[in-house]
């Protein structure tokens, strides 16, 4: 499994939310490419980035955060991908974060709201570019910067993103994230299933392209990512590729290469 870890953008700072509510952010760092640095410099070999001003106000706002971050990475010689989400409701503004160095996007609201802009996207920049962040809370789907909910479930949605060609998923459970009690096992593995191909409805097709999904949401100590690791090996979920991590990095509670070596803990993990 792969580890992502996050830097959480808002007012040009390096933050983390508790379940998502903007009231309750938290700095860690005034400077987002420095928290790229420590990140990279400590063993990342990939970094998930999240506008949440553009989540909020439905644009991208931190394109230049990431634009630096990248150069930042080239100047360095690094060859560490940065996936890049946060208000990227239209073509122009996935364009836009592509140009500025992200080697994925990732659509929330626009996703749900918005299937020919999905459709366009992977038409035009590739299944590989183009991942669906499918956040959560009671069971329902949320959108718009985790302010509204959906009207959803997970199971529906992630079916019709899948029908509809996105082959890359990030699931969150918003109750737990930044809350580091642990991450949603139960309900992840029938998410893990769901985007295998496992258990889903009558009518879609039987044998699915691969998918690859993150999880995050409550990671807090190094047992949560070998639980993690062990569940994808003891239920053979194939789909579940990677767990995004951030509050628990920040706030020091296992380092970067610990999270390597914990999530390579189980047997085919």
């Amino acid at each position: 499994m792969k580890l992502y870890p996050a830097i959480d953008i808002l007012g040009g700072n390096a933050v983390r939310l508790a379940k998502g509510r903007f009231d309750t952010r938290k700095v860690y760092d005034a400077d987002p490419e420095a928290v790229a640095r420590r990140f990279t410099e400590a063993g990342a070999r990939r970094l998930h980035v999240v506008d949440l001003d553009g989540a909020r106000e439905g644009r991208p706002v931190n394109l230049g955060h990431l634009a630096a971050i990248t150069k930042q990475l080239g100047a360095q010689e690094l060859e560490v991908p940065v996936q890049y989400g946060g208000g990227l409701r239209s073509l122009k503004a996935v364009a836009q974060a592509l140009r500025a160095g992200a080697a994925r996007v990732i659509l929330g609201t626009a996703a749900l709201t918005d299937p020919t802009l999905l459709e366009r996207a992977l038409r035009r920049h590739g299944a590989e570019r183009v991942m669906v962040s499918v956040d959560s809370r009671g069971g329902q789907v949320v959108r718009e910067g985790w302010t509204r909910a959906a009207g959803v479930e997970v199971r529906e949605v992630i079916e019709r993103l899948i029908e509809a060609g996105v082959r890359a998923l990030a699931y969150t459970n918003v109750d737990r994230d930044g809350m580091l009690e642990g991450p949603d096992l139960e309900n992840l593995a029938w998410v893990a299933n769901v985007a295998g191909g496992v258990g889903s409805r009558a009518g879609a097709s039987p044998r699915r392209p691969a998918v690859n999904l993150l999880y995050s949401g409550g990671i807090g100590e190094l047992a949560d990512l070998e639980h993690l690791a062990k569940l994808r090996a003891e239920l053979h979920l194939d789909a579940l590729d990677g767990v995004i991590v951030g509050k628990a990095l920040y706030e020091g509670r296992f380092t970067i290469e610990e999270a390597h070596e914990a999530l390579r803990a189980a047997p085919g993990a």
